[in-house]
This record gives C-alpha cells, sequence and structure tokens, in this order.
C-alpha cells in the first residue's frame, strides 16, 4: 500500500510532462513538499517523444537527464506514476486530491536489466510510438524513462507469459498481485499541467488519415525519424516500406478552423519547418519538402530559424489551404488538391508522403476536471480568482512551445508557493 504523509503545506502537481516538472522542481527547490501525480510510467511527456527541438535541432535527451537528475536528489519531491487525481475537494490551503493508481506489475526491486520482456511473446501496440509498432507486453517504455523500471500491460496478466516474466527476473520484482489503489492526499495548492495532445486526424476528413496510409501526422513523423522510433530513423512509407523523398507538409490540419479547432496552435509551424529538415538529412540534394500554409506564424527568435529554411533549395512553400487529398491507388501516393493563392491557379500534386500539422488541444477535456474551475471555450485553464489555489501550468493553460511551456509552469509554481505560505502563516 503506498503511504505518503501530505498536509495543506503540500503542492500538489498534476501531470509529469515538463511543465509538471518544472513547476514540481522549481517549488521542490524552494524547500516545499511536493507530490506530483502522473498517469504515465513515466515522467517527460510529449518532450521524450520529440526526436529534435526547434529553432537549435538539438535532442532533448539533455533537458530530459537535467530534469531527471534534479528530480532524484531532491527529497522533498515524492512522484507518482500510473496515477490519476479523480477529485478535488475543498479549497485553497484546504484542498483533498482522491488519486487512483493503477498497478504497474513490476516493484522498485526492477534493475531495467530486460530479462522480462525477453522471457514473453506476446506483443502490444506501443503508445509512445503513437501505435506504429508494437512491442512487448512486458516493457521499459523509452530508453530514458523515468522511473527507469518495467511495466506489464494487463494484457499479460493471467496468461502464461505473465508467469514467464516473473519467472525470468532475478529480483522478485515481477509482483502478479499488484491491484488498483485509491488514496487521499491533503494539498494547500494545486497546479495542473496535464499538458496536450494532438488533435484528432481522423476528424479531418477531406484529407483521408483514416483511409490512406501515407497521410500522417506530424507527432508520428517525429518518432519516425528518430532513431529509438518504429522505423529506426529511416524516412519510409508506412503503406510499402519505401523511401519516402518527397514529402508534404499541410499547415493548420484541425487549427484555424470553425469545424475543429478555433485557436492557432503556435508550435505546428515551427515543427514543420524543423521537420524538412529531417528529410534534407536524410536525403540530401535528392529530398524535397513542399509546406502547404495559410500564413508562416514565426516570430522573434523563430525568424531566423524560417529564413535558413526558406535558403534550402529542397524546400518549396505554397500558399494555400489544401481542399482534399485522394489516393493515387497504383502507386499508393496522396494527391493534393486545392488553389495556389498566390497566382490563383489550380492544383493536384502527388506527393510520396503528406505529413498532417495537427493542431494541439488540452489533455483533459473541458467536463473531466474533478475540481470547478474556469476552462474557455478551447478548454484551456482561465487564469481567475475563481480558481482559488488550483493554477494552470503550460500547455493546460493554452497552445505554447516547450521554452514559453517551461517559463508559464515556473510562474505557476511560484503562485502555489505563495498559498502554501500564507498557510504556512496564518498557521504560525
Amino acid at each position: 500500500m503506498t503511504e505518503i504523509v501530505a498536509t495543506n503545506e503540500t503542492i500538489l502537481v498534476v501531470g509529469g510532462g515538463i511543465s509538471g516538472m518544472t513547476a514540481a522542481l522549481e517549488a521542490a527547490e524552494t524547500g516545499k513538499q511536493v507530490i506530483l501525480v502522473e498517469k504515465r510510467a513515466y515522467v517527460g511527456g510529449r518532450i521524450s517523444q520529440l526526436y529534435k527541438y526547434f529553432p537549435k535541432l538539438c535532442f532533448p535527451t539533455c533537458g530530459l537527464e537535467i530534469n531527471q537528475r534534479r528530480s532524484k536528489m531532491n527529497p522533498n519531491l515524492t512522484i507518482l506514476t500510473m496515477a490519476e487525481v479523480t477529485d478535488i475537494s475543498g479549497e485553497a490551503g484546504a484542498y483533498t486530491a482522491s488519486i487512483k493508481i493503477s498497478p504497474r506489475y513490476v516493484n522498485e526491486n526492477c534493475t531495467g536489466c530486460g530479462d522480462c520482456a525477453k522471457a514473453v511473446e506476446l506483443e502490444v501496440s506501443d503508445d509512445f510510438n503513437y501505435g506504429m509498432n508494437t512491442h512487448k507486453a512486458a516493457y521499459l517504455p523509452h530508453k530514458m524513462a523515468h522511473p527507469q523500471r518495467y511495466v506489464l500491460d494487463p494484457a499479460i496478466i493471467g496468461t502464461d507469459d505473465a508467469e514467464k516474466a516473473k519467472a525470468a527476473c532475478k529480483y522478485n520484482a515481477v509482483d502478479l498481485d499488484m491491484q488498483e489503489e485509491n488514496i487521499e492526499l491533503k494539498a494547500g495548492a494545486v497546479v495542473w499541467a496535464t499538458g496536450w495532445q494532438p488533435y484528432d486526424a481522423n476528424k479531418i476528413q477531406p484529407y483521408g488519415y483514416d483511409r490512406m496510409a501515407n497521410v500522417i501526422t506530424n507527432v508520428e513523423f517525429e518518432r519516425m525519424m528518430d532513431p529509438t522510433g518504429p522505423t529506426g530513423g529511416k524516412l519510409l512509407r508506412p503503406s510499402d516500406g519505401k523511401e519516402a523523398k518527397d514529402v508534404a507538409f499541410i499547415q493548420c490540419a484541425g487549427s484555424r478552423d470553425k469545424n475543429h479547432l478555433l485557436h492557432c496552435s503556435r508550435i505546428c509551424c515551427m515543427a514543420s519547418l524543423k521537420q524538412s529538415t529531417y528529410v534534407t538529412e536524410a536525403w540530401g540534394d535528392d529530398a524535397s519538402s513542399t509546406i502547404y500554409y495559410i500564413d508562416i506564424r514565426a516570430i522573434d527568435r523563430f525568424e531566423d530559424f524560417y529564413k535558413k529554411v526558406q535558403a534550402d533549395e529542397n524546400v518549396k512553400f505554397i500558399k494555400s489551404k489544401v481542399a482534399s487529398i485522394v489516393e493515387n491507388k497504383e502507386n499508393g501516393n496522396p494527391t493534393l488538391h486545392g488553389v495556389d493563392t498566390e497566382g490563383y491557379h489550380r492544383y493536384a500534386t502527388e506527393h510520396e508522403l503528406v505529413v498532417l500539422a495537427v493542431g494541439m488541444q488540452p489533455s483533459v477535456d473541458k467536463d473531466a476536471f474533478p475540481i470547478d474551475i474556469t476552462i474557455n471555450e478551447e478548454g484551456f485553464i482561465e487564469p481567475s480568482s475563481e480558481n482559488g489555489g488550483v493554477f494552470a501550468a503550460g500547455s493546460a493553460s493554452d497552445a505554447l512551445d516547450v521554452n514559453r511551456a517551461v517559463q508559464h509552469a515556473t510562474g505557476a509554481a511560484l503562485r502555489a508557493v505563495q498559498v502554501v505560505n500564507r498557510v504556512a502563516r496564518a498557521e504560525g
């Protein structure tokens, strides 16, 4: 049974992505007791699923390692993975949170050796790679997962494979009797950092994501290009495994659209500019990237990166909102239809692979919050005095890039610290 001591001077952080980790660490390093709750089996969020950051094109592993080291060194921070907040009651300075912890079936004895994975045969969809491949039902979520502990998928429980995993473990780490737990915690303030999720491309019917294998999303493309991803970093078409050298990027796929997401998701333009460099990186002079856009939003420090991509002769820009995509049945190529607004001529252009720059939306549906909170029409949390001691951090507040999400989370941590400081003073 998980035992945690928490008081009304404890800060509860919900969500363990870059924003949640930042808020939790900043608060813990001021000396406050912090409990971070993350529903996945690891912390790091969607940052851990990126191949590179823009605009520096550096790898996120460095930032992940720094945050992980900070969290391991800080005794004020407690991390609960595979855990979800189901209810929050009370008021600023005196909250009670109900938390459901799902069984991992692997305890803290785990050394990360991987013998359990070698012993089992069942494979399940790999959520880390957005379902583009499978992995063993005993698995480490990714190579830098924190905690560095294996997980048994619930599908394996009750099967011979589960017994094989248990027998293969030399450290008595596989615990098939683990059960779901429900605990209650006290907290004086709550930082809500549940992040974002990609918009469901299946809803954009004219683009045929649900019908054409060679139409993928930008988050899937990001995993594809990672050397640890489903294709080992090779730019291959999902339909036939052939090399894809001619790639189209469609901007505002679901964003700035009254039928989908009304808001601009802010990161999509820069993400596609970044991903066009992946194509050039893969194929050199044989690469061809075409970016179909309404307008490119690259401000401040991103402008230089935009100009750098524009100077790449392998990258073309077409100012157009693509109307529809139709598959060429003979070769599997998606054919884009639309009107180039610079010249106003119609086009029907084939590409080997199409990448939809899908928008960002909140990870938690506006009707699913466990406490009353002020939410705008897009589902993001609005700053409001009515929220009491609950503060949004990062992309729970708006569509933000990594840099702005970290800055926002630091501010949320400060506001939470101020609340528990007032509690301490009142009790003192």
